[in-house]
């Protein structure tokens, strides 16, 4: 499981399980404040009839004032009650000779507010409220109202889905807020992954930026331990490859070295001389392309950059290497691609790993032999393609062949280059944000594919 999708879910339920609570009491809560708010119209109603019902004689019968009032039992009942709370009115009718025990009970709450008894009670599907009837100190009955509550059941209806659908809007809101949250908290989550990923495969990359700050710790942490991972790794890996590939050379030189001690005829000591001077020449060589290699990698931000015309930076390559396939008759044609074809780089870097390319090409082209060399704009990308019709790559040395040493012998001579130029290109590559790569042709050959961002300038 994603963790964004955690951090949803373990939101989402959070939320949902208390907005439900919430609502639960809100919802319930309805009921209560269209029954309350009945209470109170009803208590001040009763309050007015027991003003209304106190006879001005005492021999009147104070509930003769009640017979006079319109009857409206589906909506109000008016009811009294002599002092011991038997029922000697009922504009209803039906409850007449029923005594109501004092004070009254059912199944709602009891209030008694500005009266001094309890006088509410929910009995059946009737909220009753009752009053006091006094002629001076005393107590002559009660009268009170009830109204069904089935009065209430359709304004507490719509209440509650008016509330419902309220609620169901704030839902989404929420459930839209929380995937934005969760997506906000782990984008930098995933920033880091590609950004750890990239270091893995050795492409230039920079920390991610964020104003969280464990998220900005937690990035520079990274680039601390990707520093530190790297200067212990480049010293024990440039000091391991060096005495390897120096070893070789040395022992010869060493040999030819001793073997000049002894008397020799001046054709034989010129040999010796010749391979002395040749195996000095590739520890220079070897010494040379480590020390830009190491440069290269070092280097984590392009320096000097400008806007190169994709055909330009062919033929500038071309015209280094040209001469180089002469003595083989090895021929090197440029294959015009689109003319839109512009990059934005370091034109030394971005010539020197095109010359690499076509000089691992015409070193494996046969005799009389034909290297290509064209260019293609795909997927806002610059895409150069570098072709001979040479014996191919082993299938064996495909996944190896841009390894720093790792050479194979070239056909005829059998003689290895220092393995470090694909491993250059490939660097230059990832330098400039690109990449490199290396692939047998099905006609036969290998294809070499070197691309970079296209420039919109």
């Amino acid at each position: 499981m994603r963790i964004r999708t955690a951090i949803f879910g373990v939101y989402v339920i959070a939320s949902a399980v208390g907005f439900a609570g919430v609502m639960g009491l809100v919802l319930r809560d309805v009921r209560l404040r269209y029954v309350e708010s009945m209470r109170r119209t009803l208590g001040d109603t009763a309050a007015y009839l027991a003003v209304f019902a106190t006879p001005e004689a005492p021999a009147d019968d104070w509930t003769s004032k009640l017979t006079a009032l319109p009857k409206h039992a589906g909506l109000l009942r008016v009811f009294a009650c002599d002092r011991d709370g038997k029922v000697i009115y009922d504009s209803a009718g039906h409850d007449l000779g029923q005594t109501y025990t004092w004070p009254m009970t059912g199944g709602g709450p009891a209030a008694s507010e500005n009266y001094t008894v309890s006088n509410v009670a929910e009995v059946g599907n009737e909220l009753r409220v009752a009053s006091r009837v006094r002629r001076g100190s005393e107590l002559l009955g009660w009268v009170g109202v009830g109204r069904p509550l089935t009065s209430v059941v359709e304004g507490v209806r719509v209440a509650r889905w008016h509330l419902m659908g309220y609620a169901g809007a704030i839902g989404l809101v929420m459930i839209l807020a929380g995937w934005w949250i969760a997506a906000r908290l782990t984008h930098s989550l995933e920033r880091l992954t590609v950004y750890a990923r990239n270091v893995r495969d050795g492409r230039p990359a920079e920390p991610p930026r964020s104003r969280a700050r464990e998220i900005a710790e937690l990035s520079r942490a990274f680039e601390e331990m990707r520093d530190s991972l790297e200067g212990r790794q480049h010293v024990e890996r440039y000091t391991q490859t060096l005495a390897h590939e120096v070893k070789a050379p040395l022992a010869a030189i060493r040999g030819a070295a001793e073997l000049l001690d002894e008397p020799m005829p001046p054709e034989q000591r010129q040999k010796f001389l010749a391979n002395i001077r040749s195996e000095s020449a590739r520890i220079q060589r070897i010494i040379d392309r480590l020390l830009e290699l190491s440069s290269l990698e070092a280097r984590k931000v392009l320096r000097q950059t400008e806007t190169l015309v994709g055909a330009q930076l062919a033929a500038a390559a071309a015209d280094v290497v040209r001469l180089a396939g002469t003595p083989k008759g090895v021929t090197l044609t440029i294959r015009a691609g689109d003319p839109a074809a512009r990059v934005r780089g370091e034109g030394v870097l971005l010539r020197e790993a095109l010359v690499n390319l076509l000089q691992n090409a015409v070193e494996f082209s046969p005799p009389g032999g034909e290297v290509t060399l064209g260019w293609s704009v795909a997927g806002g990308r610059v895409v150069f393609v570098v072709e001979d019709a040479g014996p191919g790559v082993p299938d064996y040395a495909l996944p190896r062949v841009f390894e720093r040493f790792y050479s194979l012998p070239r056909p005829g001579t059998e003689r290895k280059s220092t393995g470090l130029g694909l491993a250059l290109v490939r660097e230059i590559a990832h330098l400039h944000g690109g990449d490199a790569s290396l692939a047998n042709r099905p006609a036969g050959g290998a294809r070499a594919e070197f691309w970079v961002p296209i420039s919109e300038g």
